[in-house]
């Protein structure tokens, strides 16, 4: 069955991205695994007395693991969501790679701790993540929480096209939420009429189960022009196509999203090409 899978660290921000996750779960269907990758320095330490103890070290953390994600199980609300969790050695990049390579996965969830925490577009390992694995990722600030029904957000220059994966988990989403509308935001200098009408009819192909209202930035600049209007329609969810050519991904990889994220934007879902 297809899964959401869920990086954690233990963290705060870690719990509310599986509660997220969770709801999100209940409402596709869909199962749930808890990952946490282990350095391959933790517990050792250069120290050959931890050194002896390391296969104890890990089966303890594996039981951490599992202890933490079936609390989750005991709410009502996620009682149906099956839920399984996997402690393996190595970077995070590798671990999830490895797990998303051998398991049927829709999307990826990750926590970021907000403002204080972040790099670039979405902290550290978040960053690195997106920009090394491609699969759908969101990625959940620590104050966020989840919404009944979202208002989705989908930035686009209408010239990086999304992958079969990432089309496919976006009209999911739609449809469990049942999206009456999503808002469809143009971010490019292109103005060509034809251009834009091509991009349009495109959208609307792909995505065919609600209604696109498509959104054109009179700003001068298209960073205050994206966060204005995200604002104004109090967006749930803004949806990113990765493509590091792109006006979108180079806007959000400037350091002051790091002033803005915890106000303008619950959840970024990172899609890609």
């Amino acid at each position: 069955m297809k899964q959401i899978l869920v990086a954690t660290d233990f963290s705060p921000s870690a719990a509310n991205a599986m509660e997220y996750a969770m709801a999100l779960a209940a409402l596709l269907k869909l199962e749930v695994c808890a990952i946490h990758a282990i350095h391959p320095t933790e517990g050792i330490n250069n120290n050959i007395y931890n050194a002896i103890f390391i296969e104890d070290y890990y089966r303890n953390k594996g039981e951490a693991l599992e202890e933490w994600a079936n609390a989750y199980t005991q709410k009502d609300a996620f009682r149906d969501v099956k839920v399984t969790s996997l402690c393996d050695v190595g970077f995070l990049k590798t671990v999830i790679t490895k797990f998303i390579d051998n398991h049927q996965v829709e999307l990826l969830v990750m926590g970021i701790t907000g403002a204080t925490g972040l790099s670039g577009i979405v902290g550290s390992n978040a960053s690195m993540v997106v920009t090394k694995v491609k699969i759908p990722t969101l990625i959940i600030p620590l104050d966020s929480k989840f919404p009944s029904i979202p208002a989705i957000t989908l930035a686009t220059d209408y010239e990086t096209k999304l992958s079969s994966t990432d089309v496919a988990a976006l009209n999911e989403i739609v449809k469990a939420f049942k999206l009456v509308a999503m808002e469809v935001l143009y971010v490019e200098e292109k103005s060509d009429a034809k251009h834009l009408l091509a991009g349009e009819a495109r959208l609307k192909e792909l995505i065919p189960k609600t209604a696109l209202n498509f959104n054109y930035l009179k700003d001068s600049s298209p960073f205050s022009g994206i966060m204005g209007f995200i604002e104004k329609n109090e967006t749930d969810i803004l949806c990113l196509v990765k493509h590091h050519h792109n006006i979108i991904y180079r806007l959000f990889n400037r350091s002051t999203i790091n002033q803005i994220m915890n106000r303008s934007v619950k959840a970024i879902l990172v899609l890609h090409e």
